[in-house]
């Protein structure tokens, strides 16, 4: 089976700033993602967990992406743009698909 090249971009932030962030994303031209929850963690602030330490307002959410890789620049402009300024964390990672056409 073929594979193709892609990245995955995940990116933790504040939830309260996730429809900010996917209307980012949307104006850079990403058409697809998906947004998990995070349950809970440990940081530079030290431990913490949804359940009573969080509020739902203030808790943490992961959108994902995957992206052609030369799309990469683009949303991480656009990314970058919202979460410099709030609690957020970005990684890049290298993965590959097996229908390319999707991304």
């Amino acid at each position: 089976m073929q594979m193709h090249k892609a990245k995955r971009v995940v990116i933790t932030i504040e939830a309260v700033m996730q429809r900010r962030l996917t209307e980012a994303l949307k104006s850079a031209g990403v058409t697809g993602w998906s947004i998990l929850p995070v349950m809970g963690g440990s940081g530079r602030s030290g431990e913490w967990s949804r359940e009573g330490q969080v509020g739902r307002g203030t808790g943490l959410v992961q959108v994902i992406c995957i992206i052609r890789p030369e799309r990469l620049d683009e949303l991480m402009e656009a990314a970058f743009a919202v979460v410099e300024k709030h609690i957020g964390v970005v990684t890049v990672a290298d993965v590959e698909v097996v229908r390319a056409e999707r991304f």
